[in-house]
């Protein structure tokens, strides 16, 4: 038999839970300041993604680098490496209107436990410090990996100052039936879907996310598994969908004028870092975002 005591307990508990981690958010020395020759575009030789040669292709990113330099004593790998670039580009997206991370994305991963190839949660984590140290209250997270974002899904189960919107392949990793429930937002893929369906789908649920809820920041989670060819995601989009998704969001985020943070998630082919490199570009092109720096433009 339950007792008051008892019942009383689990709000208490998740209460002081609660209550540390506003703590540590407070105390945390991630959110370093960036000088405005330095564009929000976040990358570190350090990041775990060597093997996709983005730092080759893509000569651009190596000028950002020194961005995470300032942060780089606080944490103690390469993947936790990737989660503090998650969350500085989440305050530099609210300074200038968007910041991307080559890298980070760990949809997988929630609080309590890690899954896939996640080990840490930074989408939750970077939601957490804004709520806390960049004043506000909305977020909408864009999950388009090829894979359920259960571990933010099962994080922000019971926030309703957080919208999901999530297109996934369903017959495919994690089969999180409980997470599914806690999605605003729901597209499910089955393998094989090509470029157009794909798009189509995406138009219909950003105008069903944009009805249903007024965010203040967007985190997108714009994994290229989706790639036609890519062994994990097993859809069928080109690289030319994949920067027309991009675009899609942007645009998406720039007409409500919303901050967003992109993050490049999962990817699993070599193909990955020249398609990521040509959607930057693509962005930058279609004057989205802007990789000049103010300082430079004067």
């Amino acid at each position: 038999m339950e007792t008051a005591s008892s019942s009383s307990a689990v709000p208490e508990l998740a209460g002081a839970s609660a209550t540390l981690r506003r703590n540590r958010i407070l105390s945390s020395k991630l959110y370093v300041d960036v000088p405005l020759s330095k564009v929000p575009l976040i990358y570190s030789t350090s990041y775990d993604i060597a093997f996709l040669g983005i730092e080759k292709l893509y000569p651009l990113l190596q000028s950002f680098q020194t961005v995470l330099c300032s942060i780089k004593c606080f944490i103690h790998s390469a993947n936790s490496l990737q989660v503090g670039g998650s969350i500085l580009a989440a305050k530099l997206a609210i300074e200038r209107g968007w910041a991307i991370n080559v890298g980070g994305g760990f949809h997988h991963c929630s609080a309590e436990k890690g899954g896939g190839f996640c080990a840490y949660a930074d989408i939750s984590l970077c939601i957490h410090f804004a709520f806390v140290r960049l004043n506000i209250s909305r977020v909408m997270i864009i999950d388009l990996d090829a894979h359920q974002g259960n571990g933010h899904e099962i994080d922000f189960s019971d926030d309703r100052r957080v919208y999901i919107l999530d297109i996934y392949n369903s017959g495919i990793y994690p089969f999180d039936l409980e997470a599914r429930r806690y999605i605003d937002q729901k597209v499910e893929l089955l393998s094989g879907t090509k470029t157009n369906e794909y798009l189509e789908q995406l138009d219909k649920a950003l105008e069903v996310a944009g009805n249903n809820f007024n965010p203040e920041l967007v985190v997108y989670n714009a994994g290229t598994d989706i790639l036609d060819g890519d062994p994990l995601g097993r859809l069928k989009v080109s690289p030319e969908g994949v920067s027309i998704r991009d675009e899609k969001v942007f645009r998406f985020a720039r007409e409500r004028n919303v901050p967003l943070l992109m993050l490049t998630s999962g990817g699993y082919m070599k193909s990955s870092a020249q398609v990521i490199a040509d959607s930057i570009i693509n962005l930058s092109g279609k004057k989205l975002i802007d990789l000049d720096s103010p300082l430079r433009r004067k």
